[in-house]
């Protein structure tokens, strides 16, 4: 019997606390980039392909919990738990604008035609801003049932979905009557919520459900079942044959995307799993983890998936499989002189400037 082949991923370090939130920008003429949000308050920004480190975006001074780039990866926005979310210039790693809110924010997204930035947080409500006007008052949707958790745009920006940290379900949004037009029923509340990129379907994990929604009728197309708690899943771009998913038991697993058998286990975080995505090529993707390291897995052919599991349990390949783990240096980060210390706030990690 053929063994299957060991592939040992590309480990990004980096982040000196747990990793949140991942999301890849389209394919631009430089290539792509990777943003990663993580409870230390620095995102960074990589080389979507190699995973080599282009810089660190200093400012916010709390845990930073979602982090996007713009279409043409010239912006990037950061939603906090320091009360804002911040607009920056992904070439210069300056600071464009501070958004204040009242509370933790937990979401963030650009839409479509970049204009808009779209954040959502502890606050219960959904805040639109004018990239165009950046002191303008934003237009706000405060009717969300609970917390916000997740956000992202719809219909060419024309609806906007969002789920709670408090209830189940995914509300979908007419952004001209800012009014709920359908909620996709979930038992738990949904914790990972993405747009296919050809706009077809819905990614949502909810429990150790994985689900996918038709985006234009929202009717439920598939719900697989995972033996564990998932925190991220995400659907392949490309072909849409198989989708990614990782939660609590460290393991990034690699389905089919339409019977639901497991066709590939990557082990190799020391952590849960907190967020997945794969690259716009669908050729890769990455993974983020508690232990505060991104990994970027390679995507074999059907069939051919990478199995990094071991006789005991070993969280990397097997030496005798002549791999070893390939790790990606990047340079020493500064370390802010600012003495921090950590609070909670509603039971949501922050950090404070110490007086």
């Amino acid at each position: 019997m053929d063994k299957k082949k060991v592939v040992a991923p590309l480990v990004c370090h980096g982040h000196s606390r747990p990793v949140v939130d991942l999301s890849y920008s389209p394919i631009t003429p430089d290539g792509f980039f990777l943003i990663s949000a993580s409870k230390d308050s620095t995102p960074m920004l990589r080389n979507g392909e190699t995973g080599d480190w282009i810089g660190t975006f200093e400012g916010h001074k709390g845990a930073v919990w979602s982090c996007c780039l713009d279409k043409h990866a010239l912006r990037a926005a950061s939603a906090s738990a320091d009360f804002s979310a911040k607009l920056w210039d992904a070439l210069t790693g300056d600071v464009l604008h501070s958004f204040d809110h009242k509370h933790i924010v937990r979401a963030c997204a650009f839409s479509e035609d970049t204009n808009l930035l779209l954040t959502g947080g502890f606050e219960k409500i959904l805040r639109i801003f004018d990239l165009n006007r950046l002191d303008a008052p934003p237009r706000e949707i405060d009717s969300s049932p609970g917390s916000v958790r997740t956000v992202a745009w719809l219909h060419s920006d024309q609806t906007i979905l969002s789920s709670s940290g408090d209830a189940g379900g995914l509300r979908l949004w007419d952004v001209r009557s800012s009014k709920v037009v359908q909620i996709l029923e979930t038992k738990f509340p949904v914790t990972s919520a993405e747009v296919s990129q050809d706009g077809r379907y819905i990614t949502t994990a909810d429990g150790s459900s994985v689900k996918f929604w038709d985006a234009n009728h929202f009717g439920l197309v598939k719900s697989h079942d995972l033996p564990c708690k998932v925190e991220s899943a995400s659907l392949e771009p490309k072909f849409g044959n198989r989708f990614i998913a990782g939660g609590e038991d460290m393991w990034v697993h690699v389905f089919d995307f339409h019977t639901g058998e497991e066709i590939g286990c990557n082990k190799g975080h020391h952590g849960p799993v907190h967020c997945l995505r794969f690259s716009p090529g669908g050729e890769s993707y990455a993974s983020g983890s508690e232990d505060g390291t991104i990994r970027i897995w390679q995507l074999g052919p059907l069939g051919q998936i990478a199995d990094n599991s071991t006789a005991n349990g070993s969280t990397t390949a097997n030496a005798n499989d002549g791999m070893s783990e390939v790790t990606q240096k990047i340079d020493e980060l500064a370390v802010s002189e600012t003495k921090m210390e950590e609070t909670q706030v509603d039971g949501v990690e922050q950090k404070v400037v110490d007086a």
